[in-house]
């Protein structure tokens, strides 16, 4: 499934010729000759795309970029190509968020692998962060009360250890418990669990029934 990469070089015929590869493969391409035009325009992350950056651009460079980039929140990787690639700027690279690091001359069979294997950390990484908006917004749906049953259930406590904590009864908690799992949309305790982890509701170690 092809997607749209955004090259950002200051070497025109560069430019010219990874573009011209990128269209053969199938992909739409575009191209800035600095980092501050694709800085004034930013990439849309709910595409299937990505960026080529380069290290060395005169003005604002490709690490400065991609640092502007992670500051504005932006989620659409990035995969470094350049000729001047060095130990340190590449782990900097690497531990700010960049998906690869490439040294020029690349061949078309590692740039394209580089390129689809970002883009499908893309999509992958685009659901889990849309799972999660979806789990808050259920989370969100629930009572006060609920949210404390919710709470408590996920960290192993029985009804009857709720009711005590809570001051009700077993037989209100197994109402409440029941409503939670109808609103968080889930048929087993495990799922709800899963759901806390995600959202890191849960200390490392969960209660015991004792």
């Amino acid at each position: 499934m092809p997607g749209l990469v955004h090259v950002v070089d200051d070497d025109a015929s560069f430019r010219t010729a990874i573009a011209r590869r990128l269209k053969l493969a199938g992909y739409d391409v575009a191209t800035y000759s600095s980092a501050q035009q694709l800085l004034d325009h930013p990439p849309d992350a709910a595409e299937r795309t990505c960026i080529l950056l380069d290290v060395r651009i005169p003005g604002l460079s490709g690490p400065e970029l991609q640092s502007r980039l992670n500051d504005l929140g932006s989620t659409v990787p990035i995969i470094f190509l350049t000729g001047h690639a060095d130990t340190a700027t590449t782990v900097r690279a690497i531990k700010a968020g960049a998906e690869d690091f490439l040294a020029k001359p690349v061949s078309s069979e590692q740039l394209l692998d580089a390129i689809e294997r970002a883009l499908s950390h893309q999509e992958t990484s685009r659901g889990l962060r849309s799972k999660l908006e979806s789990n808050r917004a259920l989370i969100a749906s629930l009572t006060p009360r609920e949210r404390q049953v919710f709470e408590s259930v996920v960290r192993g406590k029985i009804n009857k250890q709720i009711a005590h904590e809570l001051g009700t009864t077993e037989r209100t908690v197994k109402a409440h418990r029941h409503q939670v799992m109808e609103k968080m949309q889930v048929h087993s305790l495990a799922e709800l669990v899963s759901i806390a982890e995600r959202l890191g509701m849960l200390d490392p170690k969960i209660e015991s029934r004792g």
